[in-house]
């Protein structure tokens, strides 16, 4: 017994060692991870490796004292779901870092103003989509329309798929082989720090993951199960996820492969409900598509000709997406799990490992476009911890993975990102909050360092202020940059909403001028404009790493009571 328990505590201190020696590894070549948003070189451009180690080091002896504890005891689901929801609330406060949500924020607000109907009819017409298809924008659409217009709700809403995506992923291991390789697959989500990140934006990605575990949990359980009632919810959550995001179609190539295994288990009753599913698939999916047929066929030639060329031009290296932005522990143990599934001729682990694979294969190396394939990636990994026969083992590999991955999110990623000039939308749009003016007008002057529509600003703005924004988007123009192979070329294709229109509105009380610099000259209009108001705050943080900032100076009328 003592020699069991001096081993025990020699592989703990052994994969603890680890964890440190990954770590400072990836510290000293943070000059390679090439990701475009929380690369570790500007992560930690100014960090101090002796502050950090002491702080991982702590956390993985709070990681022993865990393992020792009864978890997850007789409601695994419950505690992973929990514990994943508390994990990412802390990053609410986190700003809009991404420009893409403004497309987002704009569909929903039109749902919001006009009505679902409307939004359904003018999609693609009125509305401008881009590559978008219907179904989160709408959902978002509907939570502002019953809740109203706040940030907060939208980030509730994707957290609450986040944590049942997690949910999701240990059922499909549970399903697949048992409760704790399932456990252990739904905890190493987060042992995936972008991701942690990518949970509180008003985006798609984080709702496709959930929507594509979805349809792959229901597909299994309507296949071992049968009943009309099991079918049904598999076809809809198959359409839900069809409507999700083009990737999404792809992604949902996994459930032939489950297809396949199931009817080779069983040939004959799961046959006859793999016909029945697709059969009702491809009717809701045929009932659903024509009326958005034409928008959907240019969408699908744009996708050809633009953003499949653009997946070379904007693309991050495979070392960047799997040894930095997600724990190097997960790939390896992925990667021994194909040796593992081989020598155990298991026929399940292809469900798991046709989604990475495919990947791999098409060189899909952008890593929000593959957020959807992380249940995957985390049930690979999970399925090569099976090898290690000692359970408390597995737990405090998972622990120590999760542990480091929590720290390089909560006190790396989120400090950075807390640094970028997004952050200055976040608390212009609170201190207008904070001012007694029913009207606020805004001015975005020209990017000059990145070929984006400043106009875009205005939307990230709008979702963090209850103020009625005036905007006008006359005399913006790309200003001789290329943008027609540029990744931010959406950002050109906006259209200014009528709710923006300032047609016959009195004199604002309030101003706002975006800029890309708190230097930058006004134009002699713009000085015009200005004349009576004077400046009554600015925010100017900036990571100084991108190009596009917004950078955000609030002007208010003469009259009005001076604030500090």
């Amino acid at each position: 017994m003592a020699a069991d328990r001096q081993w025990l505590l020699l592989a703990h201190t052994a994969v603890a060692l680890l964890s440190l020696a990954a770590f400072l590894t990836l510290f000293l070549f943070r000059a390679q991870d090439d990701n475009r948003l929380t690369s570790w070189r500007w992560v930690f451009a100014d960090a101090d490796v002796f502050w950090i180690t002491p702080v991982l080091a702590a956390g993985l002896l709070l990681a022993a004292i865990l393992q020792r504890a009864p978890f997850p005891g007789r409601w695994p689901a419950g505690v992973l779901f929990l514990c994943s929801f508390a994990v990412t609330a802390v990053s609410w406060g986190e700003p809009e870092v991404i420009v893409d949500a403004s497309r987002y924020f704009t569909q929903a607000k039109h749902i919001e103003l006009y009505g679902l109907e409307y939004f359904l009819r003018e999609w693609g017409g009125q509305i401008a989509v881009w590559t978008d298809l219907p179904l989160i924008p709408v959902l978002y659409g509907l939570i502002f329309s019953l809740a109203g217009e706040n940030r907060i709700y939208i980030q509730v809403f994707t957290t609450l798929l986040f944590s049942a995506s997690v949910v999701l992923t240990f059922l499909i291991g549970r399903t697949l082989w048992d409760e704790a390789t399932g456990f252990n697959a739904g905890a190493l989500l987060l042992g995936m720090p972008y991701l942690l990140t990518q949970v509180p934006l008003m985006l798609v990605d984080v709702p496709t993951m959930f929507f594509v575990a979805l349809a792959v949990f229901t597909t299994l359980r309507a296949l071992e199960r049968g009943g009309a009632g099991q079918l049904a919810l598999a076809a809809a959550a198959v359409v839900l996820a069809f409507w999700t995001k083009y990737s999404a179609w792809l992604f949902l190539s996994v459930l032939a492969v489950v297809l396949l295994v199931r009817i080779k288990q069983g040939p004959r009753p799961v046959f006859l409900r793999a016909l029945v599913l697709i059969v009702i698939s491809l009717a809701l999916i045929g009932a659903t598509l024509p009326p958005m047929s034409d928008v959907v066929g240019r969408q699908l030639d744009f996708l050809r000709s633009y953003q499949l060329p653009g997946l070379a031009r904007w693309e991050e290296s495979p070392v960047s997406t799997f040894l930095f932005q997600l724990h190097p522990f997960i790939a390896a143990f992925a990667l021994f799990s194909v040796y593992a599934a081989f020598k155990n001729k298991d026929a399940r682990y292809a469900i798991v490992l046709w989604l990475p694979a495919l990947v791999m294969v098409l060189g899909i190396n952008r890593i929000r476009y593959i957020l959807p394939v992380f249940p995957m990636l985390a049930l690979m990994a999970a399925y090569g911890l099976r090898e290690i026969r000692r359970g408390a083992i597995q737990e405090y590999i998972v622990l120590c993975i999760v542990v480091s991955s929590l720290a390089l999110a909560l006190l790396g990623f989120r400090p950075f990102l807390q640094q970028m000039s997004a952050v200055n939308l976040k608390q212009a749009g609170e201190y207008l909050d904070s001012l007694d003016a029913a009207e606020v007008e805004v001015i975005a002057l020209q990017q000059r360092h990145v070929a984006v529509n400043p106009a875009v600003s205005v939307p990230l703005l709008d979702l963090h202020t209850a103020k009625r924004l005036i905007f006008r988007s006359d005399g913006l123009a790309p200003a001789g940059q290329d943008v027609e192979t540029s990744a931010l070329r959406f950002t050109w294709e906006y259209r200014n909403p009528i709710y923006y229109d300032a047609a016959g509105q009195p004199r604002a009380e309030a101003v706002v001028i975006i800029a890309d610099d708190h230097a930058q000259p006004l134009p002699d209009r713009i000085k015009q404009r200005l004349i009576g108001y004077r400046l009554s705050r600015q925010f100017i943080a900036s990571e100084n790493v991108f190009g596009y900032r917004t950078i955000v100076k609030v002007y208010l009328a003469g009259h009005y009571p001076g604030r500090g």
